[in-house]
């Protein structure tokens, strides 16, 4: 897929301020500091189309940008930031389940995870979630340059493993570096993929 517009449209505290059209959405999400506004702007070539800050836990509404007036593509707040008083992740977690899982326009969900890191219970809570919920996703590993090729792939793998005590089916995961651009056209075409069988 080829991006040749990205343009921010409207950022939405509740599920009732998103746009109104049918337009298909993908969801991007993960935990802060995960590098999903770097990944954003990468994949759609777009420098300063989502707003990146040294500050983890910046985003707090929901962020539907139009891709070449055919999709959204929706940024939403992180979860799991320390710093927020339990009353705002609250409501954040509120806000970020109510779009889930009451938006007929959502698509899919694409789930961040620093590959540098562990598996954390936070990640495995939502996918899991996810899975009970019905909601299509996809995992994304970001920050693939900061790790050797090959720790990359074991890291990756082990993840993919670990999630099979609970899942007889894995999802679909990609492997990116928005410094990079690795995993940039595996990522479009996959949404190309689904847009076009939406439309069959």
């Amino acid at each position: 897929m080829e991006i040749k517009t990205s343009e921010f449209v409207v950022s939405a505290s509740k599920v009732t301020m998103c746009p109104k059209d049918i337009k298909p959405e993908y969801a991007f999400i993960g935990r802060s500091n995960v590098g999903k506004s770097s990944l954003i702007n990468m994949l759609c070539n777009h420098k300063g189309l989502a707003k990146t800050s040294a500050t983890p836990g910046k985003t707090l509404l929901i962020n539907h940008f139009i891709i070449n007036k055919e999709w959204y593509l929706v940024d939403l707040p992180g979860y799991g930031y320390a710093k927020r008083s339990k009353s705002v992740q609250q409501q954040l977690d509120q806000m970020i389940r109510g779009y889930i899982l009451q938006r007929e326009q959502l698509v899919n969900v694409f789930v961040l995870i620093d590959i540098r890191h562990d598996p954390m219970t936070i990640d495995r809570e939502f996918i899991d979630w996810l899975g009970l919920s019905g909601i299509p996703f996809a995992i994304v590993f970001t920050k693939a340059d900061k790790l050797a090729p090959t720790k990359v792939t074991q890291t990756a793998n082990a993840w993919m493993e670990s999630l099979r005590d609970t899942w007889e089916e894995l999802p679909p995961y990609f492997v990116t570096s928005a410094e990079k651009k690795t995993g940039r056209d595996d990522v479009l075409n996959y949404i190309e993929n689904i847009t076009r069988s939406l439309k069959k």
